[in-house]
């Protein structure tokens, strides 16, 4: 089951510039730089704050911010990053085999291949990683530059929850492979949403929405 949030920001700056995200091929030194710090640096830069999940036992912050941009000739339109949670099912023991991932042997045999060339400690950590369930993308937050139906936490709480089935259960909504939309009875619509839910940002009771019924959200 896999929790989405979807947290918006109203416009009280605007953005400027656009980031540039470092991509490598081949083999990297071992001394290559980490690709997410650059993408962290300029998630700094926004003006806007990153909503995330407030601390506990069995999740753990995975590092990995994912932004995004769209806009026009007038600039930024809509900038949102999302953040991504490691589950521990079992926190007291995090060699407890309850925890993994269930792996094919394609996926195993990758992920404990040596290869003859030294890797840096970063991506050594990361394929390790891949060992453990990841909540991919669980909350995003979104900043607007206009207000629209589109812009609503109503609205941005289903894109993102179909973002997500999209993503992580084409299987078993019986999709297949490849970068189609979820569309007719696989797409959740915004009659799914409670709107009169609260969530506690900062210590307080704020207005939210939720989807709960969905067996995969």
């Amino acid at each position: 089951m896999w929790a989405a949030a979807a947290v918006s920001v109203p416009a009280t700056n605007r953005l400027e510039g656009e980031g540039e995200f470092m991509q490598f091929a081949g083999v990297i030194p071992e001394d290559g730089p980490d690709p997410q710090l650059e993408i962290d640096a300029r998630v700094r830069s926004l003006p806007f704050a990153i909503v995330g999940l407030e601390p506990q036992p069995t999740l753990e912050d995975a590092g990995l911010v994912s932004p995004q941009e769209s806009g026009d000739q007038r600039g930024p339109s809509q900038v949102s990053a999302a953040l991504s949670y490691q589950l521990w099912r079992n926190p007291a023991d995090r060699e407890d085999p309850i925890i993994l991932v269930k792996l094919d042997e394609a996926s195993r045999a990758a992920i404990e291949h040596e290869p003859p060339w030294p890797r840096p400690a970063w991506l050594v950590e990361r394929a390790q990683r891949m060992r453990y369930p990841l909540l991919w993308e669980t909350v995003r937050t979104t900043w607007n530059r206009d207000a629209s139906g589109d812009t609503t936490v109503q609205r941005l709480l289903v894109e993102h929850t179909n973002y997500i089935l999209m993503n992580q259960y084409r299987e078993p909504l019986g999709l297949e492979p490849g970068p189609t939309i979820v569309d007719g009875a696989m797409e959740r619509h915004q009659s799914a949403v409670n709107s009169v839910a609260t969530a506690r940002l900062d210590g307080m009771e704020v207005p939210a929405a939720e989807i709960d019924t969905d067996p995969f959200v």
